[in-house]
């Protein structure tokens, strides 16, 4: 339940972000080009929204910090892989645990940085340039990222040496629908053509061993009925 509720707010908060910076970039773009029509610059000439660039450039960096964590959680990091996945199955297994120490250890080490970085910034004074807010907490944005990052490679890496299971991630996948799988023209219908094993993730054990996540081992059941 507690992992959800932080999968929630994670997924919450990077949407929340990227909808208020595109709202406010939209008004300030349309406030700037109203601003030259007679009829209404005496209405909007007085709204000073010098602070919407400064606002929205640290509301992306929020953005991308949350979100580069949600991309490990999720596996939609692209990585080029394809030495590890012509490797024997322990051999990449150690690979892959190494691969994801590696960005534990790496994402730890920045938020720990950051967290120094941040602590002694907050015994100054220093503000941003239009919004006037403290500084030390715009750059909370790298340590909060940073260690949310680190625990998501540990809980990817934890759930591999658990399950061989790598986070995948499905771009026709709509989230609410369910595949139906009882209709067999419907489900015939869902298959994508287009899909490739593109090399582009290490894969994991189920994937080597010809399984499907949590599904087992494949048994061919012979021609179907279509192919007769």
């Amino acid at each position: 339940m507690p992992m959800k509720i932080l999968d929630h707010l994670e997924e919450i908060l990077i949407a929340f972000l990227m909808a208020a910076a595109t709202t406010i970039i939209f008004i300030s773009v349309a406030h700037r080009y109203a601003a030259g029509f007679p009829i209404i610059q005496d209405y909007i000439l007085h709204w000073n929204l010098a602070w919407a660039q400064e606002l929205c450039i640290y509301m992306f960096v929020w953005m991308a910090k949350f979100g580069a964590a949600y991309g490990v959680r999720t596996g939609i990091h692209v990585g080029v892989d394809v030495l590890i996945n012509k490797l024997s199955t322990p051999l990449r297994a150690k690979f892959i645990v190494f691969g994801l120490l590696a960005g534990a250890t790496f994402t730890g080490v920045v938020g720990t940085m950051g967290s120094t970085f941040v602590w002694h910034m907050s015994d100054t004074e220093q503000v941003s340039a239009d919004l006037e807010w403290p500084m030390w907490i715009i750059y909370l944005a790298i340590p909060l990222g940073s260690y949310l990052m680190c625990f998501r490679f540990l809980q990817v890496m934890v759930n591999f040496l658990r399950t061989g299971e790598l986070p995948h991630h499905d771009h026709g996948h709509v989230e609410g629908l369910e595949e139906d799988t009882t209709d067999p023209q419907r489900a015939a219908q869902d298959v994508n053509w287009y899909e490739m094993d593109d090399n582009l993730h290490p894969h994991d054990i189920a994937h080597h061993e010809g399984r499907k996540p949590g599904n087992g081992p494949v048994i061919d059941k012979g021609p179907k009925e279509n192919d007769r």
